[in-house]
């Protein structure tokens, strides 16, 4: 009975090592990680740590803070406008440049050359943060004859507005014309038959209007009143006759000229090449008047790296790199795209706008989610086009995080300050990757 049993016992195979899915042991595994993981821990652990532990310490590094260092985050006036300044980039900067990429895919379908035009939009990817923001200080420069975006604004306000040609033009000495709201008139009125000098001098001729000729003293009308208005000035000492229209001085050509009785307009007219113009006998009793408008300063454009514009310039800055790299995410997921979807659409009777916003776009939602979310983390750690873009008289007003991490830490010697804007910056960080992760990995499942 007892040889029975023991026969029918069946012998227990020794046991083995557990191999990984691959084949490979989990020892020569861990094995060929480990240089990876040494970097890991030397790279990004150990510089976490140390900037958590040195965030709870003072300016020494000897002296135990506590959360000093984190309470300057909510009452340093440059942190705050930092932090607010990154609001506005983490709502605005993902947003504006996941639409332009989502657009630019779309539309880059239905052209021949769609692969040359994402290869320019994809092109500033390539450019370093340095480049790109030297390139843009440049590109925001107030100077028209520098700027790009001035020299276009002021290009289009001068087609609609010109700009005055004698924005420096006064009157000299013993001259007929005072001041009056922001431009001249005559001391005394003026009468039918007389011809008037209107001298002025603040303008050098190789500025003067290109339609400009030789002023030319107005002859005497009966009926009418005449004159000239021209720059009373020739080079030389003891030169030509003040007051008074010389062959080598030159006319303003276009000035407006205004008549003006009891303080209304009653008749007004344009000095021609020579500098002359005539009023009707309307004008006859009145003083004469150039406006202000003759004299208005040229329109210089827009202050784009002023305190109010600065970081709506640099968020443009960024979307202008950037927009290229979600416009090649936001491509590849519409390749993915059941084009049948799309027809059957088309044949139950949707346009192009219903076809793009009630199929296209839910159906690239995740894309647009992942790019959106990529971005939002990328846009916390912005510093290289703020620090180069934004002059020093209006960096307080750009300012971000990463801009007062770098100020904290080296311009002002408050490394615990500096630590424990990282470590925010981080706890900032760490909920949007997860949320990608989580949205990558239920993705994969699919």
């Amino acid at each position: 009975m007892t040889s029975a049993t023991a026969g029918s016992t069946s012998p227990v195979p020794p046991a083995r090592t557990r191999k990984s899915v691959t084949g490979t042991r989990k020892a020569v595994v861990a094995l060929f990680l480990l240089p990876a993981l040494v970097l890991l821990g030397a790279l990004v652990v150990y510089p976490i740590g140390y900037s958590v532990v040195r965030s709870f310490y003072d300016q020494q590094g000897d002296g135990f803070a506590g959360f000093d260092n984190y309470k300057a985050l909510f009452t340093d006036d440059g942190i705050r406008t930092g932090l607010k300044n990154n609001i506005v980039w983490v709502v605005f900067a993902p947003t504006v440049a996941t639409a332009l990429g989502l657009v630019f895919a779309v539309l880059t379908e239905r052209v021949r050359w769609g692969t040359a035009f994402k290869l320019v939009v994809f092109m500033p990817m390539a450019i370093s943060m340095l480049a790109a923001g030297i390139i843009f200080r440049l590109v925001y420069d107030q100077d028209p004859d520098k700027g790009v975006a001035n020299a276009v604004w002021v290009g289009v306000h001068d087609t609609f507005a010109p700009a005055s040609a004698f924005p420096k033009a006064h009157p000299g000495r013993e001259s007929p014309l005072t001041a009056d709201k922001g431009g001249f008139v005559t001391r005394d009125a003026v009468h039918a038959g007389q011809s008037v000098a209107l001298p002025l001098v603040g303008v050098a001729p190789d500025v003067m209007p290109d339609s400009t000729r030789k002023a030319v003293r107005a002859g005497t009308d009966p009926g009418r009143v005449t004159g000239t208005a021209w720059q009373d000035f020739t080079r030389g000492k003891g030169v030509g006759r003040l007051g008074q229209v010389d062959a080598s001085e030159l006319g303003y050509s276009g000035m407006r000229i205004e008549a003006v009785k009891d303080g209304k307009v009653v008749d007004s007219a344009k000095a021609g090449a020579d500098g002359t113009f005539s009023l009707s006998g309307k004008a006859d009793g009145a003083r004469l008047r150039l406006p202000a408008g003759n004299f208005a300063e040229p329109y210089n454009g827009v202050d784009w790296l002023g305190p109010s514009l600065v970081t709506p310039a640099i968020i443009g800055s960024y979307v202008w790199m950037w927009a290229g790299f979600a416009m090649v995410l936001i491509a590849a997921g519409l390749a993915g795209v059941p084009r049948e979807l799309l027809e059957a659409a088309r044949v139950d009777g949707a346009n192009e706008w219903q076809v793009f916003r009630r199929i296209t776009v839910p159906l690239l939602a995740p894309v647009l989610a992942v790019v959106a979310v990529t971005l939002m983390i990328n846009v916390l750690k912005v510093f290289d086009l703020v620090f180069i873009i934004a002059p020093g008289s209006s960096q307080d007003d750009a300012n971000v995080l990463a801009l007062e991490l770098y100020r904290k830490g080296f311009s002002e010697g408050r490394p615990g300050v500096a630590s424990a804007i990282a470590v925010f910056l981080l706890l900032l960080v760490i909920p949007v990757m997860a949320f990608n992760v989580r949205r990558l990995r239920r993705e994969v499942r699919r």
